[in-house]
C-alpha cells in the first residue's frame, strides 16, 4: 500500500512532495498531464516563502545567486506604491521566477529525494475505508494509500470526490486582458524601466497604475518578453468565446489611460489572455477523514499582490511534517488536525487582503475619495509596516503559549557560531527535521530523549536576543528559551512522546 499519494504536480503537490520525502515518506504524485503544460501562470514568488525556499536549498537553485535573499526596497498594495525602505524591519521577500521554471526546479528536486512522479494519470474516483483509501484512475487502474492529497487546483477532482463544498463569492463585472509583448523603443523610459505613452505620461514598472476607467501593469522581466496587462469594469459584459488578441489588449489599454500604445507579439509562443471575474471561495474543510486538502484546492482568490504561491507553498510546509509523523506513527495526538486550524486563518486573511485591494482598484470617485485617504495612510511608517508584514504573511502567529514572544512565529534568520565556524538557519534547516538551537548547551540532556526526531546544534545564537529555540520543520518556532519543564511539554506536543 502507498502511504501518501498527492493529486497534482503543480508547485504545491511537489513542494508536498519533497517536504514528505526529507521526513521519510516517500509520496506518489499523480498528474493527469503527460507533460509540464507550460502555461504561464504566476511570474514570481512574494513573501516569506522566498525565505523558506532558501531554507531548503532552493532559492540559490531559483535564483542563480549564492547569496541569501534580500527584502525589497518597493511593492504595491492595491495600486499604491509602498515605500519599504522607511521600515526598520522589512519582511518583504521578492523572486521573480515564472512559474514553469519554479515548478520545472521542485520536479528534480522530488525525484532526486525518492519521489514517485506519474504523469498521465487522471483520478476519476474515490472510496474511503476505515484504514485506507481506494483511488480509481481514468484506465482503470486502481490504486490503495493511506492518506490522499488533493493539490489540484481550484477545480479540484479531489475535493468535489470527498464531498467538501467550496463556498464563496464569483465575481463577474471585472475583465482583465494580458498578453507578452514588444513596444517601440521610443515607449520605454531608460531611467525607470517604465513604459512611457504620449498623452498620458509614465507607466511606472512592476506595479498596477489606476485609472478612473481601470487598471494597467506593466512587467519587463529581464531576459524575457515583458507582460502587459489591462483590467476594466465595462458596463456590458464581454463575451469570452472570441479568441483573444494584441489589438483587443491596445484598445483596452487605450480605453484606460486615454491615450494609445502600439503592440506586437514577441518571437516565438507568447502569452495571450483574457480573464472574466474571478472567484473568493475558502473550502469548508481542509481535511475529510483520509483525505486533505493543500493550496488553490483549498482556497481560490484575487491574484492581487501575489500572494498564491505564497500562501500554498508555506500550506504544504505545514502539512508536509505533521503528515509525515501521522504516516511514521510518531505524531501526537491532533497534530494532523492543525494543519487546518493553522493554515486556514491565514487563507482567511489573503482573502481578506486580496478582496481590500480589490475594492481600492475599482473605478468610480467615491473610490477615489478612499484612496486619498489611503495614500496619507501610507505615509506613516507604521501602517505601511503592518501592510508589508499582511502581503509578506510575516504577521501569522500560529496558536501558541502567549507567553513566549516567538513561539507560533516564523523562525528569525539565526547564525549559530559552533565549533566549525558560523552556520545560517537556512543551512540547517535543508534536512526539514525538528531542531534544538542551544547557545547554552544545557538542554541537549532535556532534548536527549526525542533525537530520533530532534537534532540539537549547540552554540552562541546571533540573531536573536533568545538562548534557545526550538524551530519545527517548516521553520515555525515551537518554543523560545524557558526551563527544562516547557520545553519537554513542547516537545511532547509538537513531536510525541520520547523513544
Amino acid at each position: 500500500m502507498i502511504d501518501v499519494i498527492i493529486v497534482g504536480a503543480g508547485p504545491n503537490g511537489l513542494m508536498l512532495a519533497c517536504e514528505l520525502a526529507l521526513a521519510g515518506v516517500r509520496p506518489v504524485v499523480l498528474e493527469r498531464h503527460v507533460t509540464p503544460t507550460g502555461e504561464p501562470r504566476a511570474n514570481g514568488l512574494v513573501g516569506q516563502v522566498v525565505r523558506l525556499l532558501d531554507r531548503r536549498g532552493l532559492y540559490e537553485r531559483l535564483s542563480g545567486e549564492s547569496t541569501p535573499p534580500t527584502p525589497q526596497p518597493a511593492f504595491t498594495f492595491g495600486a499604491f506604491p509602498l515605500d519599504l525602505t522607511m521600515l526598520a524591519e522589512n519582511p518583504h521577500y521578492v523572486l521573480g521566477v515564472p512559474q514553469a521554471q519554479l515548478e520545472a526546479a521542485l520536479a528534480d528536486r522530488a525525484v532526486e529525494l525518492g519521489v514517485d512522479l506519474r504523469r498521465g494519470h487522471e483520478v476519476v474516483d474515490l472510496r474511503q475505508r476505515p484504514d485506507a483509501i481506494e483511488v480509481g484512475l481514468a484506465d482503470g487502474t486502481r490504486l490503495s494509500c493511506r492518506f490522499l492529497v488533493g493539490a489540484d487546483g481550484g477545480r479540484s477532482v479531489v475535493r468535489r470526490l470527498a464531498g467538501i463544498d467550496f463556498p464563496g463569492v464569483t465575481n463577474d463585472r471585472s475583465v482583465s486582458r494580458t498578453a507578452t509583448v514588444t513596444v517601440p523603443a521610443s515607449f520605454l523610459d531608460p531611467e525607470t524601466g517604465g513604459l512611457r505613452v504620449p498623452g498620458y505620461g509614465v507607466v511606472p514598472p512592476f506595479q498596477h497604475t489606476r485609472t478612473e476607467r481601470g487598471l494597467i501593469a506593466w512587467a519587463p522581466f529581464p531576459g524575457r518578453p515583458a507582460i502587459l496587462s489591462a483590467t476594466e469594469w465595462p458596463d456590458v459584459p464581454t463575451s469570452d468565446e472570441t479568441p483573444m488578441s494584441l489589438a483587443e489588449l491596445r484598445a483596452s489599454v487605450a480605453r484606460v489611460l486615454g491615450a494609445d500604445v502600439p503592440l506586437d507579439a514577441p518571437d516565438g509562443p507568447g502569452l495571450l489572455r483574457r480573464l472574466t471575474g474571478g472567484n473568493t471561495r475558502i473550502a469548508t474543510r481542509y481535511r475529510a477523514d483520509r483525505v486533505l486538502l493543500v493550496g488553490d484546492a483549498a482556497h481560490v482568490h484575487p491574484a492581487i499582490g501575489g500572494p498564491g504561491l505564497n500562501l500554498g507553498l508555506q500550506d504544504a510546509a505545514n502539512l508536509g511534517w505533521k503528515l509525515a509523523a501521522t504516516v511514521r506513527g510518531w505524531a501526537p495526538q491532533g497534530l494532523l488536525d492543525t494543519y487546518e486550524s493553522e493554515r486556514r486563518p491565514v487563507a482567511e486573511r489573503v482573502v481578506m487582503s486580496t478582496q481590500a485591494q480589490s475594492a481600492l482598484i475599482s473605478p468610480g470617485a467615491e473610490i477615489t475619495g478612499l484612496r486619498q485617504l489611503f495614500a496619507e495612510l501610507l505615509a506613516k511608517p507604521e501602517v505601511t509596516g503592518h501592510i508589508a508584514a499582511l502581503m509578506s504573511g510575516a504577521d501569522v502567529r500560529y496558536p501558541a503559549d502567549p507567553a513566549d514572544p516567538l513561539a507560533g512565529r516564523c523562525a528569525p534568520d539565526v547564525v549559530v557560531h559552533g565549533d566549525h565556524g558560523p552556520v545560517r538557519l537556512a543551512e540547517l534547516t535543508r534536512a526539514a527535521r525538528p531542531l534544538l538551537l542551544d547557545s547554552t548547551g544545557t538542554y541537549a540532556e532535556v532534548a536527549a530523549p526525542w533525537c530520533d526526531r530532534v537534532e540539537v546544534v549547540t552554540g552562541p545564537l546571533e540573531g536573536t536576543t533568545a538562548t534557545a529555540l526550538l524551530v519545527r520543520p517548516d521553520c515555525f518556532v515551537a518554543w523560545s528559551a524557558g526551563d527544562a519543564d516547557t520545553l519537554r511539554v513542547s516537545l511532547t506536543h509538537h513531536f510525541g512522546q520520547p523513544r
